[in-house]
């Protein structure tokens, strides 16, 4: 057992209701960090994998979603892991590190020599345990997960520079216009409790700009109203860049997956990479059938216990079925999210869609999409409630909740 000194809390950030309309329609039913990846909630997987750390005091979650949208799942997780889980729900935005810093007394209650600072909508493997070892190796305030990523796509993110023998970060730009680096920041860290002195500086500098400025002219003045708040802290361009080159800053990089959950399309793609992990990580959760007594399984493949399968199904790759769910003789699915107490009828074909609650698909149905995870209809999305009536075909679209369809539809919205 280690000493009180060497305590770690983990901190995940998991935002609001004030964003992430692209995860519409299946936001609306269910805040989205709760949205089940893998037969798992989303946040599930964050803090299963923070239960590694060694020495873990607590976990806090921090967002606007009410209190009780998290109760019942803090409460349970909690009791899983025997580690102590809390939400703490923020009652403005304050930014990635201001948000941090507003919960500074909790979380350094227990006195904790370091804090994990994760991002919900991160999907990868959290190396955290080799990332803490590697953080105390360095001596530095803090150590970011990095990955290297295609030069087309690296302006999405943060893009860095980093010594390619001490792994220090020299150099840190949020979504550059012009390519820097095909490193990146993967929204994953570890800081030591200094991380809070960084904070407060930039609070204060803030402040002194601010009465500066109104020592002057009316236009001063509006340039002030307009800036941010005093204690709106953004992690990346408030913290990270500035202390960049100062041997404050570290990175670890990983060479296993990472990817950023911003959509419905982006949430079926990570739930396969975490069916893949479970291979490695929770063999337990995959089901296996050979199409006698039990459905057909290809790939990895997570049925929820209380889901009734019949033996004549064929299931996967990449396919979670949640609670209740009831899927016919015949049917066929492939690249899809099925989501509690939905119906899926006899010789149906679902392909690369995600299937909301309480919905049922007929008779020699086909709900499809093309399996582009980027685009906007690249998946076919079945809000809660829906009903695709026997023989309809519905190919590249999103439908909301409580909606039947009775013709066959092709690359619509359907409100």
């Amino acid at each position: 057992m280690g000493s009180s000194e060497e305590r770690v809390v983990a901190v995940i950030m998991v935002g609001g209701p004030t964003k992430g309309t692209r995860f519409r329609p299946l936001s609306l039913n269910i805040p989205k960090p709760l949205f089940p990846l893998a037969g798992q909630p989303m946040v599930h997987h964050p803090i299963s994998t923070c239960r590694r750390i060694p020495n873990l005091a607590q976990i806090f979650l921090i967002g606007f979603y009410e209190e009780k949208e998290f109760a019942l799942y803090v409460s349970s997780i909690s009791n899983e892991l025997r580690v102590p889980v809390r939400y703490l729900r923020e009652d403005k935005p304050h930014g990635s590190a201001g948000g941090l810093y507003n919960f500074r007394d909790y979380i350094m209650e227990d006195n904790p020599s370091h804090v994990v600072l994760l991002n919900c909508d991160v999907c990868c493997s959290f190396p955290l345990p080799e990332m803490l070892e590697a953080h105390k190796a360095y001596g530095g305030m803090g150590t970011l997960l990095v990955i290297k990523v295609s030069a087309e796509a690296a302006n999405q993110f943060g893009e860095l520079v980093a010594d390619p023998v001490t792994n220090e970060l020299l150099h840190y730009t949020e979504k550059p216009e012009t390519f820097v680096s095909d490193l990146i920041n993967c929204g994953v860290y570890i800081f030591t409790p200094n991380i809070f002195t960084a904070i407060e500086d930039v609070f204060m500098q803030r402040k002194d700009r601010a009465n500066l400025r109104r020592t002057t002219s009316f236009e001063a003045l509006q340039s002030a109203a307009k800036a941010l708040p005093p204690d709106y802290v953004r992690l990346d361009q408030d913290i990270l860049s500035p202390l960049a080159g100062k041997k404050e800053l570290y990175t670890y990089e990983t060479l296993d997956f990472w990817e950023q959950i911003k959509t419905p399309g982006m949430s079926l793609k990570c739930s396969g990479l975490y069916l893949s992990q479970f291979r490695h990580t929770s063999p337990q959760l995959l089901a296996a059938g050979d199409g006698t007594r039990s459905a057909t399984i290809i790939g990895d493949v997570y049925i929820h216990p209380s889901a009734k399968i019949h033996p004549s199904a064929k299931i996967g790759p990449n396919v979670s079925i949640s609670a209740n769910a009831r899927i016919g003789p015949g049917v066929r699915l492939i690249s899809c999210i099925i989501l509690d107490d939905v119906e899926i009828k006899e010789n149906a074909v679902v392909i690369h869609a995600i299937i909301g609650w309480r919905s049922s698909i007929g008779k020699w149905s086909r709900v499809q999409g093309e399996g582009d995870y980027n685009a906007k209809l690249g998946i076919t999305i079945l809000g809660e409630a829906g009903s695709v009536e026997d023989e309809v075909v519905v190919i590249n679209s999103i439908v909301l909740p409580n909606k039947t369809l009775n013709i066959s539809v092709q690359e619509e919205i359907i409100l």
